[in-house]
């Protein structure tokens, strides 16, 4: 299923990791572990956040890609299902309408 990953990084944790210069190692760690369609950055609520599309193959992987986000980053962690416009199409094909 494809998922959206947002990571609100908590300043203070994410302050120590740049210092440390381990940030983009984390990075590249959670790019392996979920392989990631498309991967952005920006600030969100005065965080630095990152938002990665992927597809998760089971449900079990959640705490393997969750873990180090909070243990490192003291992140907010949130998933939600996504859909690309191919699978929005098939999903709109199934609703049937009565009129």
């Amino acid at each position: 299923m494809r998922m959206l990953l947002k990571v609100e990084m908590d300043t203070e944790a994410s302050n120590d990791l740049i210092r440390q210069g381990a940030v983009q190692g984390l990075m590249e760690e959670a790019f392996g572990r979920i392989h990631p369609e498309a991967a952005y950055f920006t600030v969100e609520n005065g965080c630095r956040t990152g938002y990665f599309f992927f597809d998760l193959a089971e449900t079990s992987d959640l705490p393997a890609i969750s873990e180090p986000f909070f243990m490192r980053l003291g992140a907010k962690i949130h998933y939600s299902p996504v859909m690309n416009p191919e699978e929005l199409a098939k999903g709109l094909g199934k609703i049937t309408t009565r009129s």
